[in-house]
Order: structure tokens, then C-alpha cells, then sequence
């Protein structure tokens, strides 16, 4: 069985998808790749946005909310660490699909694999830290 497929087909476009370099930040090799920092100065061009200053965040950059948070697959993801909580998205299988958490044991992680397919649920990482069982 491929697995279920998404119940939003919307299409997801992305306002900007350069990260926002921070002020001077060109200037500067210690604060060469730095996040983004809101800057605080009285007279500073990119806080005052002038004509030609970088640009900075704001709520206009934000995504469209049917598409927000949703994976190239057209799932939302949610972080499961044990089975109980696959369970959860028992009905809902068409919007969310589960990631196993980074910090669970291949023996869980095969279980939450194994009721995964049962339930008709995605994994995103469902390969991640198995290995070929040489007996079987």
C-alpha cells in the first residue's frame, strides 16, 4: 500500500524564500551567517526603511494559512515518539503525517512503523535508523 493521500491539494507558494540577511551583516565575518536580528539604532536606514536598506520581516511575508506548516508531501507533521500517540491520528491520516522522534529505539520505532501501515498513516522517516535484518 502507498499510503493515503493528502486531503489539501492547494498548491504552496512561498512569499520569499531567501532567508533575511541581518544588518551589515556583509560588513561584518563574525556576524557573516548570523539570524535575523531586529535593528535598534537611532538612525539606522534598515529600521527607518529607507529606499535601497535590506528588508526586514514582517507579517505581510507570512504564509497563506491553508498551506502554512504543510510538508512538500501535503501533510502537516506531527512528532510521534510511541505508539499511543500514532493512535491519535487514526482519523485524522489525510492531513497529518507522523515523524518519529529523532531520540526513539529502532525495537519502538519498528512497532510505530508496523501500526503506522495498519492505521493507513504516513511516516516521513519511516527508513531512519533500520536496518536490514540479515536473518529474516
Amino acid at each position: 500500500m502507498a499510503g493515503p493521500t493528502p486531503l489539501n491539494k492547494k498548491t504552496i507558494v512561498k512569499k520569499r524564500t531567501k532567508k533575511f540577511a541581518r544588518h551589515q551583516s556583509d560588513q561584518f565575518i563574525r556576524i557573516r551567517n548570523s539570524s535575523w536580528r531586529k535593528p535598534k539604532g537611532i538612525d539606522g536606514r534598515v529600521r527607518r526603511r529607507f529606499k535601497g536598506a535590506i528588508p526586514m520581516p514582517s507579517i505581510g511575508y507570512g504564509s497563506d494559512k491553508k498551506t502554512r506548516n504543510v510538508h512538500p508531501s501535503g501533510f502537516k507533521s506531527v512528532v510521534v515518539s510511541n505508539v499511543a500517540e500514532l493512535e491519535m491520528l487514526m482519523m485524522h491520516n489525510r492531513t497529518y503525517a507522523a515523524t518519529v522522534g529523532h531520540s526513539v529505539s529502532t525495537r519502538v520505532r519498528r512497532e510505530i512503523i508496523e501500526r503506522a501501515e495498519q492505521l493507513a498513516i504516513r511516516v516521513t522517516n519511516a527508513s531512519a535508523k533500520l536496518r536490514a535484518e540479515d536473518d529474516a
